[in-house]
């Protein structure tokens, strides 16, 4: 499932492409996704500028003249700038046709995606106006993680992942942050002091600014915007390595189960 990291870097290779660019058709070959795509966006949105693209999350916010498309990737989804005369493919269910002659094109194999409108302010939508601190602000701090911690027994792990705490801290860089934090993931939330989870927000921040600086990862078939691949799970140090010699300490990464998702850690190294 695209990221955080993933949809950053989508947002950051679309934004030059789409922005301050006109509408020009919009094309829905199957609307069916996870919520159906609006059949009259066929008729709001061309004529319409492209004011900006931003990102909530991972969701995509598209601003336009009128509104704001709202576009998550689901599962399997990625958002691709081709020219209009590229012939779509099975799974290619959505375009925004350029003043250009470029196309916004989604490609969506689970169909777990969507496609939103809203012309007031798209932080106030349901799916997005609960939503936790994003984790590359000031807002998220050691302070903040602190005081949301002290009530929660749960596991470190699966804190950080909860969405209505601070977004965009999936699976993959839960594990790979627990790791540089040097944090056991099966640790009960509120016994851990101020000081390790200084060191686990400043892991949390590094480990998702090297993922975007790597264009994410490219588990499944993510790519990016113009079609090239993530390479951050060249980086890995925990996640996916079952078994093989942990890179700090030489011993074995283990793996187990954890509220339905693989964990991948080091017991030596993460107490």
């Amino acid at each position: 499932m695209p990221e955080l990291p993933e949809v950053e870097t989508t947002r950051r290779g679309l934004k030059p492409h789409l922005e301050n660019r006109r509408i020009t058709q919009v094309i829905i070959r199957n609307g069916k996704l996870r919520w159906e795509i609006p059949a009259d966006l066929v008729h709001h949105l061309p004529g319409q500028r492209i004011l900006d693209i931003s990102r909530r999350g991972k969701y995509l916010l598209i601003h336009c003249e009128k509104g704001w498309l709202i576009v998550h990737l689901g599962m399997s989804g990625s958002l691709r700038v081709l020219p209009q005369s590229a012939p779509p493919e099975k799974h290619d269910h959505f375009d925004l046709l350029l003043d250009n002659g470029a196309a916004m094109r989604l490609r969506d194999p689970r169909r777990f995606g969507a496609v939103l409108w809203i012309k007031d302010n798209p932080l106030q939508h349901p799916l997005i106006a609960h939503l936790g601190v994003e984790p590359l602000t000031d807002a998220f701090d050691a302070e903040y993680l602190y005081q949301q911690t002290r009530n929660r027994s749960a596991s470190i792990k699966q804190v950080i992942m909860d969405s209505h705490l601070v977004v965009g801290v999936g699976n993959i860089y839960a594990n790979e942050a627990l790791f540089h934090a040097g944090i056991n993931p099966k640790t009960a939330a509120n016994r851990i002091s101020r000081a390790r989870l200084k060191k686990l927000v400043a892991a949390i921040k590094q480990t998702l600014q090297l993922a975007i600086t790597a264009g994410g990862s490219s588990l499944r078939d993510f790519v990016g915007a113009e079609g090239k691949p993530g390479y951050f799970q060249q980086q890995y140090f925990t996640y996916g390595r079952t078994g093989e010699p942990c890179h700090q300490c030489g011993g074995a990464i283990r793996q187990f189960r954890q509220g339905q998702r693989s964990t991948f850690y080091c017991p030596k190294c993460q107490t």
